[in-house]
């Protein structure tokens, strides 16, 4: 048994860690979310990760992501992520895609379980439909921006979401192409209204922190059952 998941093996025991380190997660979306759910699929001992993510770190980052660091400004997100996976435990194997995920894309794996990170509409939409293709059962984040309420916070399906702008969106896109419910991480707080305004939405670690936790919680469970 490797030591650094002994605490883990305490509580689920050796046939549930060897499930763990049997799997393959593919997390779309290395950012504010994302970098929560990577951390815990990595410290759970997931043997097989799959990160996907075209961006680069800012400095604005800093924030909420956990692969964002004054020493990792203008890396490739992946790049970081990849890193970090291996300090944590060499033992994972990990692909990485530094590409945008599109309708286009066109990946030949078959992982056990998806999370979606993602921010854009369209993008999350070409995934759940590569999902639902390829038959790869996937769980996807709603809304984290705005959002200071923990509690306020929950794991259901798209289509029983509430206040979720975001959700919303895509509760009326997978009704008009006539695809199945999912589930997803949502928050059912009204945003809250920004004291400096603008187009970009303001966010905290502790609210996208909460949600990747939970993405990665929810497939955790999964692959153990």
């Amino acid at each position: 048994m490797n030591n650094r998941l002994h605490r883990i093996n305490l509580l689920i025991g050796e046939v549930g860690v060897e499930k763990l380190k049997n799997s393959t997660v593919m997390v779309v979306g290395c950012g504010a979310v994302g970098s929560f759910a990577i951390e815990s699929l990595a410290r759970c001992g997931i043997g097989h990760l799959i990160i996907i993510d075209f961006d680069k770190i800012e400095e604005s980052n800093i924030n909420r992501q956990l692969f964002a660091l004054d020493s990792t400004i203008g890396k490739p997100k992946v790049d970081v992520a990849e890193q970090r996976i291996h300090d944590i435990n060499p033992e994972i194997i990990v692909d990485s895609y530094n590409i945008f995920f599109d309708e286009n894309t066109n990946l030949n794996i078959k992982p056990d379980f998806v999370i979606d990170a993602i921010d854009s509409v369209s993008s999350k939409i070409a995934l759940y439909k590569w999902c639902f293709n390829n038959h790869v059962p996937f769980i996807s984040s709603m809304g984290a921006a705005r959002k200071t309420d923990i509690t306020k916070i929950k794991v259901g399906t798209i289509l029983k979401t509430t206040v979720c702008p975001l959700a919303s969106k895509i509760r009326k896109t997978i009704r008009d192409l006539k695809m199945p419910d999912f589930p997803v991480v949502y928050s059912t707080e009204i945003a809250t209204p920004q004291i400096n305004g603008g187009r970009e939405f303001g966010s905290i670690i502790n609210i996208t922190g909460t949600f990747g936790l939970m993405l990665s919680d929810f497939v955790i469970k999964k692959l153990l059952s």
